[in-house]
């Protein structure tokens, strides 16, 4: 029980101090308090005021511990009474014992949580009773809560951290990145480029006044038709409505994400047909390389054909090497008789090696072989050639490539499907692009197998 007696006492003292004060008051002859008076006044009758509602709030406590005391200790049922009489005999040494009412987990959780154990007993014995439940054997009999469903499991609810969201991983668009990018001109569904097909001559002048050589120049152009990349998501108004996060932004970055790798495809390997561009490997008077076998040897050799057949036919270097990613991390595992690696890490130093590996990165530059950067995009094909295991090596001067773009573009279509509330959610772009300004900056290595590891 909480003792009330001393909030009765203390009340009991003020009233007889306030009543003091106005007696002096009137022996003076005085018929109001002065400032000091009615400021200890005013501060005696706050005081009584707690301490009323303190005497009220303990003896509501009192009324509810008496009420639970009489729940766990009052009932008529008959198995539980002689279970308690059957067990009083082994649990004597627990804090809190079945039958044993001067003792209450519940009251003592109670007076802890309230801040009205003022002795400290009831926290002492909760802290007791935690290890006795930890250790003792009797109550590994009892039956424990989980948190399996159905078995108290409902009650520990999942986190859905939906700040956190998992997008779809998707490959870029590397090989696009590298290429000379213009924006696509308004107004068109085809651009032709104006293309010097045979030039002039210039010969050595016999004598004085004898003919100059005298060729005329042929022209042509190169066309590269307009295309559409489009993709769009259904979604339910119900979804975009209640959702706690803007589902609609994960559904447009996801279209965007997918929007870069179909144009990465399409700028290596569109066919030219069915609304593709022509891309790389469809675009005639590239070179072909095959490769004479597939190690390091033979892929350095083939490297440096391609370098040298650029430079022989277009009389211009080529900037970059382009693989899959799976090439080049069968590169980096290649290693000599000693067991060094072919391709070593800059940090370890440069001593005949194939080549240099600069980043473990991905769709960027990871490395360096006969002074040409190396890229990879894991958008390469990994089914070509007779085997459809086959990947393929890009070298070239990306400059000579050319992509238009109107850039990407988004709608959100709430009429379409009205009927029955769904939303359009679209993305589109138009592009151009060509690889027939200069073929022969292309040098494409084949006869790839799949590495083995």
């Amino acid at each position: 029980m909480v003792d009330v007696d001393f909030s009765v006492t203390r009340r009991q003292a003020i009233r007889a101090s306030t009543e003091r004060m106005l007696l002096e008051a009137k022996a003076q002859g005085r018929h109001t308090l002065n400032e000091g008076e009615r400021v200890r006044y005013a501060q005696a009758m706050t005081e009584l005021r707690d301490l009323d509602a303190e005497v009220e709030r303990r003896s509501q406590i009192d009324s509810n511990l008496a009420r639970l005391g009489a729940r766990i200790g009052g009932t008529n049922d008959e198995p539980r009474n002689n279970m308690l009489q059957r067990t009083a005999t082994h649990d004597g040494h627990l804090t809190y014992r079945r039958a044993d009412q001067r003792t209450s987990w519940i009251r003592d959780l109670i007076l802890t949580q309230t801040g009205m154990d003022d002795s400290g007993e009831s926290r002492r014995r909760l802290n007791q009773h935690a290890y006795e439940v930890q250790s003792d054997p009797l109550y590994q009999e009892y039956r424990d809560l989980s948190r399996v469903d159905g078995q108290g499991g409902y009650a520990v609810p999942p986190a859905w951290l939906m700040d956190q969201y998992v997008e779809l991983a998707r490959p870029g668009r590397a090989f696009a990145n590298l290429v000379q990018r213009l924006p696509l001109p308004g107004g068109t569904d085809s651009i032709n480029v104006p293309k010097v097909l045979t030039g002039t001559a210039v010969g050595v002048q016999t004598a004085d006044n004898t003919t100059v050589t005298d060729v005329d120049l042929t022209d042509t152009f190169i066309n590269a038709p307009v295309r559409t990349i489009s993709g769009q998501q259904g979604v339910s108004i119900q979804l975009l409505d209640q959702s706690p996060i803007s589902f609609d932004d994960i559904v447009f970055r996801d279209l965007v994400a997918a929007h870069a790798g179909v144009t990465d495809v399409q700028v290596m390997s569109g066919t030219g047909s069915s609304g593709q561009v022509l891309g790389v490997d469809s675009t005639p008077g590239i070179h072909t390389i095959a490769v004479g076998s597939v190690d390091v040897p033979g892929l350095y050799k083939a490297i440096a054909n391609a370098i040298q057949l650029i430079h022989t036919t277009r009389f211009q270097p080529p900037e970059v090497i382009v693989m899959h990613p799976r090439r080049w991390g069968w590169l980096t595992a290649q290693l000599d008789e000693q067991n060094r690696p072919l391709f070593v890490p800059t940090a370890q130093g440069v001593m005949n090696a194939a080549g240099v590996l600069e980043n473990v990165a991905s769709q960027q530059i990871v490395g360096v072989t006969q002074g040409l950067s190396i890229v990879t995009d894991p958008n390469i094909p990994t089914n070509l050639g007779y085997g459809t295991n086959e990947d393929v090596i890009y070298v070239l001067r990306a400059s000579d490539l050319t992509l238009w773009e109107s850039g990407i573009r988004a709608r959100v279509l709430p009429e379409t499907k009205a009927s029955s509330l769904t939303v359009l959610l679209q993305v589109y772009s138009y592009l151009a692009f060509s690889a027939g300004r200069y073929p022969q900056s292309i040098a494409t290595i084949t006869g790839l197998t799949a590495p083995s590891w």
